[in-house]
Formats: structure tokens, sequence, C-alpha cells
């Protein structure tokens, strides 16, 4: 969940004289390479006295009358990425949020959030989804990814990062991802034809969605397609779709209000009824595979497959922990490609120069509209600098949670104990100009090693959606997609914006989303 669920849930609930645990936000992103120590790591443990630091109480901060302000009165409901911003402004990079007897550490410049992570233990921890647990426990189904924690958690993450992480196992689903690719494309063919000008495609978010859906889900997930791109799409999948958004949207709405409220209000009802459609679906797919996989082993054939056979196969996890990490896998992974891509395609629109620019890379790369591989991509570093430089100014989860459970914490001259909750503002680091001239502006030479525009940067001043051994499963699959549906569009069609549209904002809603549906103009290339 966005942290500013956190935020508006633990408002309104101490609004009303109740209080609730709160959501946290999913992070899919791994930084490499960087190493940094904070000014001072000798305090590591409760027993070492922290007289000689400053505590939380010495930190700056809103009062919830401030806070109330700035959501209701400022209008910055579904702009808590914004509100970093004016936040970091006014109190500098850390300061304190205090609901009832919630205190949160906001954290927003890279070199503390570089002290937080490196101080948060083996076993890194988010504040538990309370609501997702007690769905779990009602249904008695096993816990996931993001309901466990300490070394049960760590045991799952062991089990599931090879076939995900490792870029040579990422490659294997080269194949698999250019299919769905395709499918795409041709989707967008028909769409643009029968539009009035025969060249538009609107809500284009939401053909991405499906994109992602379809690629994620269907393929790398399930191994086997669900006709998300189809222009029927079939009734189950409908249903598992609509399932994924209700759940979603609902997660933050039941935190606003309390427990005692369920008999008589019904979100708590409708959030069931999504996790149950949502579950459902999964498990039948699920044993619809392992059926599959049976009646071949029955017959001596060779059982080949991609990441839920290797689950299934490995005996590593049991059949309920395979149904809720798959689908717990899903959730993660599906909004990083079709925001990101949704993003980069309206500024690619914008920005004809750089457009230019992309495709004289790919074309020179992978001439003639010939597909690209993993080999290719490695030599299209301006590719990768533009999904980069949208990352930066659109992190899929603008802010990460972080909750110390296993030692106490030293963040610049600050001493903080066991079970503080932090808030790691990335919108906040990757629009500082300090560490990006021109914040608001999309550059993606500053990417590139020898750009005309490029600085040096610290490490964590982008890391759109969080670091570290908790970082999301899916990141690599994201990138493959991402990479092989831009540079393929990219091949075939100038994008153009529609005349009159107006310009687009990102708002915070749980995930930093378009505020309103995508139009582009595909224009053929000859």
């Amino acid at each position: 969940m966005a942290f500013f669920s956190l935020f508006r849930a633990k408002l309104l609930l101490e609004l009303r004289g109740q209080t609730s645990a709160a959501p946290c936000a999913l992070s899919v992103t791994l930084t490499r390479g960087f190493q940094t120590r904070p000014r001072d790591l000798s305090l590591q443990t409760s027993a070492a006295s922290p007289s000689r630091y400053k505590t939380i109480d010495d930190l700056p901060g809103p009062s919830l009358a401030t806070t109330a302000y700035w959501l209701f009165m400022k209008g910055y409901s579904d702009k808590s990425h914004e509100m970093q911003v004016e936040h970091q402004r006014i109190y500098g990079p850390i300061w304190r949020s205090r609901f009832g007897p919630f205190d949160i550490v906001n954290v927003a410049s890279p070199e503390l959030i570089a002290q937080v992570i490196q101080q948060e233990g083996r076993y890194p921890t988010r504040t538990i989804l309370p609501h997702w647990k007690e769905y779990q426990d009602m249904r008695g189904q096993a816990y996931g990814l993001h309901v466990s924690k300490g070394p049960e958690w760590y045991r799952l993450r062991t089990i599931l990062n090879p076939k995900l992480l490792k870029l040579q196992e990422v490659t294997t689903y080269a194949p698999t991802v250019h299919e769905v690719v395709s499918d795409l494309l041709n989707r967008l063919e028909r769409l643009r034809l029968r539009s009035q000008d025969r060249s538009t495609v609107n809500d284009l978010n939401g053909e991405l969605y499906k994109f992602g859906f379809e690629g994620s889900a269907s393929f790398i997930l399930f191994e086997m397609r669900l006709g998300c791109l189809k222009d029927k799409i079939p009734p189950d999948t409908v249903r598992f779709i609509s399932a994924v958004d209700q759940m979603l949207t609902l997660s933050e709405t039941v935190l606003f209000f309390p427990r005692w409220t369920r008999t008589f209000l019904p979100f708590w009802k409708r959030f069931v009824k999504a996790w149950d459609d949502l579950y459902e679906v999964a498990t039948q797919l699920i044993n619809k595979r392992v059926d599959d996989l049976n009646a071949k082993l029955k017959q001596g054939e060779e059982v080949k497959g991609m990441y839920l056979t290797y689950l299934l196969s490995s005996n590593k996890l049991s059949l309920a922990e395979i149904y809720i990490t798959i689908t717990e896998l899903l959730l993660g992974g599906v909004d990083t490609t079709s925001n990101t891509l949704s993003w980069t395609l309206f500024k690619l629109a914008q920005h004809e120069a750089v457009q230019e620019q992309l495709y004289q890379e790919v074309t020179s790369v992978c001439p003639e509209r010939q597909l690209p591989s993993t080999k290719d991509l490695t030599r299209m570093p301006f590719l990768k600098a533009v999904i980069k430089e949208i990352l930066r100014l659109y992190p899929v989860v603008p802010g990460n949670g972080r909750l110390t459970v296993e030692n106490d914490v030293v963040v610049e001259n600050y001493w903080f104990p066991k079970e503080t909750q932090f808030h790691l503002c990335h919108y906040a680091t990757s629009h500082d100009k300090k560490e990006f001239p021109e914040p608001e502006k999309f550059i993606p030479d500053r990417w590139l090693r020898h750009g005309a525009n490029r600085l040096q940067h610290h490490p964590f001043s982008s890391i759109p959606f969080g670091v570290g051994v908790r970082a999301c499963l899916g990141r690599r699959v994201a990138e493959l997609e991402m990479y092989f549906a831009l540079s393929r569009i990219i091949q075939h069609y100038k994008l153009e914006p529609v005349p009159g549209e107006s310009i687009l904002e990102p708002k915070t809603r749980t995930l930093l989303i378009p505020s309103k549906p995508v139009n582009l103009r595909f224009i053929p290339r000859n």
C-alpha cells in the first residue's frame, strides 16, 4: 500500500476516536552495487546508551490539525507525493508525523535512507497488513510474503528468489514476453483503426494493464494465457481482473473504519468477496497446472515449464503456500509494468526529439523490425535511460515503510529504539534538485554514462520501488516486459499527443498513477 494510506487511515481513525494498524508500501526494485555507512553505527543494540544522540521527541513535524489542513483544505488527499516534497522543504530531510499512538519518522534524503536500510537487520519488516492477515486467518490460508515475517519470511524469499532475480533465469522468459507483446501490438492496431481519426488509442493505461496482467499473470506465473488482450475477454478472466482491482481499492478503504463498523458498513464484506474471487480463480489456475503436470508424469513425459512448474516440482513450498505466493506476486507485478509504460509513452509523445533518439537507437540495433533479444538490450542504453527517468519522475510506489524490529537505529544524529516506523520518501528524494537539476523535466540523458546532462547523484536518490533484500521478486521480469514492449512499439509507431488534451498529472491512489486515462495517437512508421 502506498504510505499515504497509512497517513490517511490513521488520521481518519483518530478523528473518529479509533485506532487501527496501518498498511505499508509494496516494493519492487533492487538497487545493486552500492555500499555506504551511516555517520555512526556504534549504537547497534538497545543496550547502548542513546544519551549523546537526539531522540524522536526532538524531531520537527506537523501536528494532527496541520496534517488535516494539508489533506483536506489544501487538496493533498490524492497528492501525498507532493506533500512529501513540501514537508521536506519545511522540516528538512527528517521529520515526525504523529497520529494517536502511532509515530512515523519520515526520511527524505538518500544518505539518511541508506542509513535506515543498512541498519534494519537480517529480516527487514514493514508494518503487517492487518486486514490481509485477518482475511487469511479467517479462511485458514497460509501466509505469503506480505504477512509473514522474520525467519519464515526469509525462508519464503530464499525459495522464491532464484528463478526471478537471476538474469540468466529471466532470459528464458523472453519468447513468452515477445508473444504477449505481439498480442499487444495487434490490439493497439485494432483500436487505432476503429477510432474516428484512425490513429487514436483511448485509455491506453487500461490496455497496458491488460498487457501486464497477460504477461506477468498468465504466462509467467500461471503458465497459461488468460485472453486479456482479446476483443472479448473470457468471463473468468474478467472476474479475475475485477477481483484484483476491487481488492487493492478496498484494501485502503477498509482501514478507514474500525472493526466494529463491519456489521453495518459494506466495505469489509466487499473486501472479503474480492479476496475470495481472486483466491478462487488463482487456485483453479494452479490446480489445472498441477493436473496437467501429473498427467504428463503418469505418461512418462518430460515435465517442462516456467515459474509455477519450478515451485511445484521443488517440493520446498506447500501447495497452500504456492497458492498465496503466486497470488501476491500477481498483485505486485501488474501495475509496475502498466503504469511505467503509460507514463513512458505519454512523455515520449510530448518530447519528439527524445522519441526520435530512442527510435534511432532501437532501429540501429534491431533493423527491419527485428525482435530484440536480451543481448540486444545490452546495446540500448538510451532505452534503459528512458525507463529510469520515468521511474524517477513517477515512482510506482512513492514511499516505502520500514519497521525496525532487530536493532536500535541511529539516523543522522538521532537515536531510535526498536519498533520505530520509518517512511522512506522516495518521491521527494528523486525530485530533489540537489540530486537531479531541473527535477521536473524529462531528461533521460542524465542516466547515460557520457550523457551531456549527466551529473553524479547518490545511488539511493532514485529507488522508486524500494531497495535491499525486500526488493520485489518481479523486478527483472517487469524490466524485460517494459524493454521489449517499448522497443517494439517504437519500431512500429510514432507517438503523438491528442490535440486539445489537457496536461496529465499524477495522483496517489495506493500507487502513483495517471490522474485520468492516457489517450495518444499511434502513427504507423514506414
